[in-house]
């Protein structure tokens, strides 16, 4: 479960970065948005090198349906746009990928 939460928080940080950016270019706030955005970012790229797994192409490939949850997450609590069933759906499936490919047993 610990590598379930790091990818969550790397999740976490990886849209907090990129929603700087957004807001900086497309909200026309502050460029210093992009400050803290770059540590986020930074904070991002630190914890998916904490994955559990010894390969990197294996690590992103968990981390894509973490990200698709959070991202969803994002979009419901921070937007305030409720993801619609086919959003749950999609999201639904890519964490059972996620989890097939975290899980599996390796070296059968």
């Amino acid at each position: 479960m610990k590598a379930v939460l790091i990818y969550f928080v790397a999740a976490l940080a990886e849209i907090t970065g990129c929603f700087a950016f957004w807001a900086w270019f497309r909200l026309d706030k502050s460029i210093f948005w992009l400050a803290p955005g770059l540590l986020s970012l930074a904070a991002f790229a630190w914890l998916l090198a904490l994955s559990p797994t010894d390969q990197a192409g294996r690590a992103y490939a968990i981390y894509g349906g973490i990200y698709i949850v959070s991202s969803l997450l994002w979009l419901w609590i921070v937007e305030s746009h409720r993801p619609d069933q086919w959003d749950i759906i999609g999201a639904g499936i890519c964490l059972v990928s996620a989890a097939i490919i975290l899980w599996a047993p390796r070296g059968l």
